[in-house]
């Protein structure tokens, strides 16, 4: 069968299909980038809403509590309907504690665990331990809230510390630290993996251990996507609800001693929100300026990450 040469209706038959198919891939080319690009958007829109509605809501109570006195005071008491007072001080000191706390336990074991599955385990056992770590994600947060409520402190923290209460900022700051555990390891490991081997080859090459090798080489060179994923983890810590409402209870108090019950952020929310509170109240208004609170604590942490990984990120070429 010979070939159509140019010119001949079946070469030109065969350009007009393949014009055809051309313009029908750019087309849907075009329709799947006006999608993806509508669901960016309206993640955008999604954020500024919430955001005018917290000023909205945050702006009508602090035209009738002074912001000084809402960030300075040491005393919150919303409830007390002949003493109410709204420093919010006693929150975010139980917020932190919770935070940092919870870190001292997601850290370590995060970091250890991201190190043993880059660089010590084999393709095998990482594939079986790395989705048994992921399920940690996956449980609900109130089941870990009532994890730390009857397991932690009454089996792990009281037979230790005699005198802890029931509603203690340890047990809950040790659930949350569990619960973000997974966070720390798998961002930390996908930036040791990142890690070019050749940076490897050449500390064995001169005689360093695999400890050595793992810790002052490939630890240093993925310090920024680590850092990064510390803070992102201590920015969802601080913003836990479940698990800090039941376990370390609703007492709003300043204290260092984590063996007492202290009110968190989310705390407060949750427990106003569950009870009786009239829409419009100065209490229901208090609970956007709480919640803008956090909101503007967690982005400055995340600006933070962005600027740390943009600012001591390693380029490998």
């Amino acid at each position: 069968m010979s070939t159509p040469l140019p010119g001949k209706p079946e070469s030109l038959a065969a350009l007009q299909r393949t014009l055809r198919g051309s313009a029908g891939r750019h087309s849907s080319e075009r329709l799947i980038g006006w999608i993806l690009a509508g669901c960016a958007i309206l993640s955008v829109f999604t954020t500024i809403g919430i955001i005018a509605i917290l000023l909205e809501q945050a702006i009508e109570f602090f035209l009738e509590v002074s912001i000084w006195d809402f960030l300075t005071g040491t005393q919150w008491t919303p409830l007390f309907k002949n003493d109410q007072r709204f420093g919010v001080l006693p929150l975010v000191a139980g917020t932190a504690m919770i935070g940092v706390l919870s870190m001292v336990v997601a850290i370590p074991l995060g970091l250890m665990a991201a190190i043993y599955l880059s660089e010590y385990a084999s393709s095998r056992v990482r594939s079986v331990l790395k989705p048994f770590i992921g399920l940690l994600a996956g449980i609900p947060t109130i089941v870990y809230g009532y994890f730390a409520l009857t397991f932690i402190t009454p089996r792990l923290l009281k037979p230790v510390i005699s005198d802890i209460q029931v509603y203690n900022v340890l047990s809950a700051a040790i659930a949350v630290g569990i619960m973000v555990l997974p966070m720390v390891a798998s961002l930390s490991e996908d930036s040791l993996r990142a890690v070019p081997r050749t940076l490897r080859e050449g500390a064995y090459g001169l005689g360093a251990t695999k400890l050595e090798v793992s810790t002052q080489v490939v630890v240093p060179a993925a310090l920024s996507g680590i850092v990064a994923a510390v803070i992102l983890a201590i920015s969802r810590a601080i913003g836990e609800t479940m698990i800090v409402s039941l376990a370390s209870g609703s007492r709003a108090q300043l204290t260092a001693d984590p063996r007492e019950s202290m009110q968190a952020m989310t705390g407060f929310i949750v427990q106003v929100v569950s009870g009786d509170v009239s829409r419009g109240s100065l209490i229901y208004k208090s609970l956007f300026a709480v919640g803008l609170l956090l909101f503007v604590i967690t982005l400055v942490m995340n600006i933070i990450s962005q600027w740390f990984v943009s600012r001591f990120r390693e380029v490998y070429t």
